[in-house]
């Protein structure tokens, strides 16, 4: 079948289930594995998904949330930690002698790898095996939480800064994918649990903030950072979260690249033709799904579907949906993929 994920904002998890994130749900390895089971948990009963019983297993990432921020961490950027957010790290606006200054991190010694990776050790010997992963960000994102806005300046003003800090958050990156993947066989599966209908040890960049610069920008300065990572990080795949995917997709297609977050308001047949050898998942807006009738986000998964015009490669998501998504509009998504399958078998 036509695969469809869907991922709750932690705001959903506090307001229904009590889940708290604040700094234990991330870095406490006992309150973690306890998070985990609640969630699939709630997620079984709630909308059939997973299994009924789920027992505790020895996590080391979240699949059940969006958002990262141990890129940014390892690199001397400050975390916040609240009830119901996502972490979030802190933009630190750094000066040019402090961005040169910046040489890639040794995971054992820094924070919150050395945490985690001795979490791993201690959960290897208890279990005999780690599983889950950490989202590791994306080369533009990461480079704002360092710079700040500077950085768009920066691109275009000074290349030997530019430069040297993509150059040190794409080998920061590298370093702790795949040290997960090592331990774990996956990568990606906390930045969207959806790579897990293409190929679980899949590693997706995070794009988010793409669609800040143009296409020429992106081409010209941060798609040479990008296609090393792919070229280090294979199987390797691009979340795009923006609505415009179709207007970058000319650049994208000179990664090698198997699977693509095609963001709301993306024109999805132009993104079906020019990417088609990659997996297209279709992301549908978590305000839509907030505000809209059942009726209305099943017309919206049904349609993108249609534009796509494949049924193979392609499947559908949402992810951070509002504590007040009504349970409805989640059926719809479900409902939806099952009959467009039905129409064009």
């Amino acid at each position: 079948m036509i695969p469809v994920n869907v991922v709750f904002g932690p705001n959903w998890w506090f307001h229904h289930f009590g889940v708290s994130f604040q700094r234990p749900f991330y870095l406490d390895r006992d309150e973690r594995i306890r998070s985990d089971v609640v969630m699939r948990k709630a997620l079984h009963e709630r909308f059939g998904l997973g299994g009924p019983d789920p027992r505790p297993r020895p996590i080391i990432g979240s699949r059940h949330i969006a958002g990262g921020f141990v890129a940014p961490a390892l690199l001397g950027v400050p975390v916040r930690f609240s009830d119901d957010q996502a972490a979030w790290p802190v933009p630190q606006n750094l000066d040019r002698k402090d961005i040169l200054c910046l040489r890639v991190p040794e995971l054992r010694s820094t924070w919150p790898m050395d945490e985690l990776l001795r979490q791993m050790d201690e959960l290897e010997r208890e279990f005999g095996y780690v599983t889950g992963d950490l989202n590791t960000g994306g080369l533009l994102n990461t480079a704002l939480e360092l710079r700040g806005q500077q950085f768009f300046l920066d691109l275009v003003e000074d290349a030997e800064l530019a430069d040297h800090l993509l150059g040190v958050v794409a080998a920061t990156q590298r370093l702790v994918a795949e040290c997960l993947k090592a331990r774990t066989g996956t990568c990606a599966v906390a930045t969207n649990r959806s790579i897990l209908d293409v190929d679980p040890a899949l590693y997706l960049g995070s794009n988010c903030a793409v669609p800040m610069i143009s296409p020429a920008l992106y081409e010209r300065r941060v798609l040479p950072f990008e296609q090393r990572l792919a070229g280090w990080l294979q199987p390797y795949g691009i979340h795009h979260c923006g609505g415009n995917l179709h207007r970058y997709a000319a650049a994208y297609s000179r990664v090698e690249a198997r699977f693509f977050d095609v963001g709301w308001g993306s024109d999805v047949a132009r993104c079906s033709r020019d990417l088609a050898g990659a997996f297209l998942n279709l992301r549908l807006s978590p305000v839509r799904m907030l505000q809209c009738s059942a009726d209305e986000v099943y017309a919206d998964t049904h349609g993108l579907l249609r534009a796509a015009g494949r049924r193979e490669k392609v499947g559908v998501c949402c992810i951070n949906m509002d504590c007040d998504t009504p349970d409805e509009n989640v059926r719809a998504m479900f409902r939806a993929a099952r009959d467009f399958e039905a129409e064009t078998s």
